[in-house]
């Protein structure tokens, strides 16, 4: 399964992807962007879960099992510009920035702006398509919520 997601991510020039695929390659990202510190923490992984289960509706089940695939995934996965290239293609511009608004919320769940995540979020930003100016509205949302 991973293998033929892979292979689509890695083509030089990917198609859009089906739905399942483009939520396990965003489900993926948040969790490179929780690793990213070198310290993937318990609340971060329930963060990610939080976010999956209310962005696209699912049970606590379901989302346990997307969260758990999407770490295999990412751990076997080449680089971040093909994730983000998949999502860019598959995920229209408004989805993108509460996209941008989940990856913030896992950079700031542990209550520290780590260097590694901070650096991280502001280069997949803009190869999702989103401007600095939308990327830090997003982040100021998470911040006030």
């Amino acid at each position: 399964m991973f293998a033929d997601l892979l292979k689509r991510l890695t083509a030089p020039e990917p198609e859009a992807l089906p739905f399942d695929d483009a939520r396990l390659a965003l489900a993926a990202l948040l969790v490179r962007i929780a690793r990213s510190d070198g310290d993937y923490a318990q609340i971060e992984a329930e963060y990610i879960e939080h976010i999956l289960k209310h962005r696209y509706a699912m049970s606590d089940i379901e989302t346990a099992a997307l969260r758990q695939e999407a770490e295999a995934l990412e751990a076997e996965a080449p680089d971040t510009v093909r994730f983000t290239r998949a999502i860019k293609d598959a995920v229209p511009y408004d989805d993108r920035v509460g996209v941008i608004e989940a990856m913030w919320a896992i950079v700031l769940a542990d209550g520290e702006r780590d260097e590694e995540e901070d650096a991280l979020l502001r280069m997949v930003a803009p190869m999702l398509g989103v401007n600095d100016r939308d990327s830090n509205l997003a982040r100021k949302r998470v911040e006030e919520a």
